[in-house]
């Protein structure tokens, strides 16, 4: 007997049925509004080898990364306090000096802990920094510093935006780089493995 394959269904404006296999291996269809249901069960039972192939590799790898997870130090609540009371007192003379070397004006300074930005520039020039980035390096909270105060010049990651950045952090790629590795992992300490 043919196994059963249990989706969600989700239909919008778009032309053709696609297929997504999530991280814990749900099979997402996603179909035009007008697809009829024959259409749809047909494209599952045409792809069912490759559904299947993936929702596993997909299971196995929520299984590694929650392992892996599970074996991480948690940050607890009162670290994070600590870090953003050091922030809150370390940061804005910093701030005010990289901010007198590009030559900007800085509205408020704010401190908190967020899951996936390490700050943030609005266009009326206040800072928003994740108080996670006194875990890093001072290079890479630099390079924080140096980056959000950049957008008050460009509000973008043009070439020009990454030239200033450059012209005051010859190095920034390497605190790019911590960040894409070790700063994740900061994350998932302060917001998975609890």
């Amino acid at each position: 007997m043919e196994e059963i394959i249990r989706y969600k269904m989700l239909k919008s404006r778009r032309k053709t049925i696609g297929l997504e296999i999530t991280p814990k291996g749900e099979l997402i269809v996603r179909a035009p509004q007008n697809a009829p249901m024959e259409a749809i069960e047909k494209v599952i039972r045409e792809k069912a080898s490759w559904i299947r192939e993936h929702q596993k590799l997909a299971v196995e790898r929520n299984k590694e990364r929650e392992e892996f997870i599970s074996g991480l130090d948690p940050i607890s609540y009162e670290e994070i306090k600590h870090l953003a009371n050091r922030m809150f007192v370390e940061f804005p003379p910093r701030v005010k000096e990289f901010a007198s070397r590009l030559g900007v004006r800085v509205g408020r300074i704010t401190i908190r802990t967020q899951r996936t930005r390490w700050g943030s520039c609005s266009s009326k020039g206040n800072l928003n920094f994740n108080c996670l980035v006194m875990l890093a390096p001072k290079e890479v909270q630099d390079y924080i510093i140096v980056h959000e105060l950049c957008h008050r010049l460009e509000m973008n990651h043009s070439k020009r935006f990454w030239e200033l950045v450059g012209s005051i952090l010859p190095d920034y790629k390497e605190s790019e780089k911590w960040l894409n590795t070790e700063g994740k992992l900061i994350m998932l300490r302060a917001f998975e493995a609890e």
